[in-house]
């Protein structure tokens, strides 16, 4: 019975720990393309990003080099917030 109880309590541990490997990713880049109203941002390196609904524009223009903070949404990458970097 102990064994049982410690495999389970193992088990649930690393399951748990799947969630933290969907944990948000970061790409720094230059601005090749930015479309506020599209809410679309093209880096130079050839990323594509959708912004997503809560997206508050810090100003971004092209050449600017940039912080994107992303997850995947089905096959897109959904931006969720990006940093101008100085």
């Amino acid at each position: 019975m102990r064994k049982l109880i410690v495999t389970a309590a193992a088990a649930a541990f690393l399951a748990s720990g799947g969630t933290t490997f969907a944990a948000v990713k970061h790409t720094t880049g230059t601005v090749k393309s930015f479309d506020g109203t599209a809410m679309s941002l093209v880096l130079d390196n050839g990323s594509t990003f959708t912004l997503s609904k809560a997206f508050k524009d810090p100003g971004i223009k092209p050449g600017e080099k940039v912080r994107v903070s992303w997850d995947m949404s089905g096959k897109n990458k959904i931006a969720e917030a990006v940093k101008i970097m100085k």
